[in-house]
């Protein structure tokens, strides 16, 4: 009893799987099983049991070794006195929680009257060295110099497509498999290793019908005298991260020519909208109104927007306001502005005075081309300051009187281009003198960070303002607290108040603001 308790304390601190077990003898002698007496406590068996076995029998705890090689091994052993070794024990075991089948590498001696057992689980570090290989696409290799024999990894076979029977290919069939422009690259790595630094190199080989990318860590063995003997080397097959960078790359490319080409297009869009549209820095008089418009870029560069305005006194006295807004950004919009605003004037010099009606033709058009807007149109009688418009799709006008702003009432109107033939109704507004008009396209009043109620709300708080204390520049002062550029549409205003006296200026261009 007094070996069992030193081998029990020396065998339960070994770092490694060692068992101690003493035969049980039957009546007539034979062995029927093994009793552990003592066993290490660091590394446990599948069951997760360390020291907690000892004085257990080996027939109870793995009663499938009964009658087995291993257990023919542990009779021999105790019989001759012969150690033995079985390089590849495989224990199968059916309950749930354990792994199925584990292997071992096991060695027997007879040792104080009984069987000193070692064993090596090897399962499950050739998993991990498997399992490691295969996710990061990995292989290790070792080259002998004195020998030239060499050894592969199954990581190795993998990436080279090789049968593991035919053995690691030479170093000649490596050096015709790699190609001829990445040679020098080669030679460049046995030069750092010959100056005793590790070598990093990525080498494209032909593998099969393909061309991989293979990173290559290398390092060298020396012996006393500093002579190298041995080549280690870990190579990664990195084909799909440098497919990837490459489409990355390109992608980049292509991106940038985008951007190039979004820059460009919004230059010459805004060059078109300036030269279809230009936009007068001041205040400018209409048969009994004075108007002043805004018009402000969104903050993206690749956002140019089809917004428009029209505000012309008329031959016969009456003065046409309008604004609207093309779907889309780019030349096509700012093309499609061009087209409606054009195509309201030649309207509105054939006498067409009903803004129901020239919306009704703005439609057909839009129709006709294939594209989608909003609008607004109205005509102001300066005569007896009454305002008839309509509108497609558009947000009505706000009104700034006496202090107090207020959204005007909407009538119906379908967006243009939806149907290529819809009503348009159109509704009065009687103004009064001093009376504050703002006509707008959407970008003014959504906004992400407060929305369109918030948004409104303000715009409305500032007309209330300045209708209250119009002051010597009601206009001005309105656009400079309206100037504020949305992030992803262009803003477009129209801002008219009604004048007190009852001068009507003769008709103007189309567009531009009276003399």
């Amino acid at each position: 009893m007094a070996d069992e308790a030193v081998v029990r304390e020396l065998l339960a601190a070994i770092p490694v799987g060692c068992t101690w077990a003493l035969p049980v003898r039957g009546p007539d002698g034979s062995i029927t099983d093994f009793r552990i007496a003592a066993t290490s406590d660091t590394i446990r068996d599948v069951f997760g049991r360390g020291t907690q076995r000892i004085d257990s029998l080996i027939g109870e705890l793995y009663p499938q070794v009964i009658g087995g090689p291993l257990w023919d091994l542990y009779l021999e052993v105790m019989s001759t006195g012969v150690s033995g070794r079985m390089d590849e024990f495989r224990f199968e075991e059916s309950r749930s929680g354990v792994i199925a089948e584990s292997r071992f590498e096991i060695s027997v001696h007879r040792v104080l009257g009984g069987l000193l057992i070692w064993w090596q689980r090897v399962d499950e570090y050739q998993r991990r060295l498997e399992h490691t290989e295969a996710l990061g696409s990995l292989g290790w290799s070792e080259f002998d110099l004195t020998t030239g024999r060499a050894d592969w990894s199954p990581g190795m076979y993998r990436i080279f497509d090789r049968d593991p029977a035919a053995g690691p290919l030479s170093r000649t069939d490596q050096a015709r498999a790699m190609l001829p422009d990445d040679r020098g690259i080669s030679e460049a790595a046995w030069q750092t290793l010959d100056s005793g630094a590790t070598s990093d190199v990525t080498v494209r080989f032909h593998i099969g019908e393909r061309v991989k990318h293979l990173r290559i860590l290398s390092d060298v063995a020396r012996d006393a005298s500093g002579t190298p003997v041995k080549i280690y080397a870990v190579v990664q097959d990195v084909t799909a991260r440098v497919d990837s960078r490459t489409e990355i790359e390109s992608l980049s490319d292509r991106l940038r020519t985008r951007e190039m080409t979004a820059l460009a297009e919004h230059r010459l869009a805004g060059q078109l909208q300036n030269m279809i549209q230009p936009v007068p820095r001041a205040p400018f008089e209409l048969a009994g109104l004075e108007a002043m418009v805004s018009y402000l870029p969104a903050e993206s560069a690749a956002r140019v927007g089809g917004d428009w305005y029209h505000a012309q006194t008329l031959p016969d006295g009456l003065v046409a306001l309008a604004i609207g807004d093309v779907a889309g950004h780019g030349l096509e919009a700012a093309s499609g502005m061009a087209h409606l605003r054009f195509a309201l004037v030649a309207w509105l010099s054939i006498g067409i005075r009903e803004p129901g009606e020239l919306l009704r033709h703005m439609n057909r058009l839009c129709a006709q081309l294939g594209i989608t807007g909003t609008a607004l149109v109205a005509i102001y009688d300066p005569r007896t300051r009454r305002l008839p418009w309509a509108r497609a799709g558009h947000p009505p006008p706000m009104l700034g009187r006496g202090g107090r702003g207020t959204d005007l009432e909407r009538p119906p109107g379908l967006l243009l281009g939806a149907e290529p033939e819809v009503d348009f109704p159109t509704t009065s507004t009687d103004l009064e003198p001093g009376d504050l008009i703002l006509f707008y396209t959407d970008g003014l009043v959504e906004r992400r960070d407060r929305g369109v109620d918030g948004r409104s709300a303000e715009i409305r708080a500032h007309l209330s303002s300045v209708s209250a204390d119009p002051g010597p520049e009601p206009l001005a002062r309105i656009h400079r607290m309206l100037y504020a550029p949305s992030p992803d549409d262009d803003t477009c205003t129209l801002a008219v108040r009604v004048l007190t006296t009852g001068v009507f200026p003769v008709a103007s261009e189309p567009g531009s603001p009276e003399k």
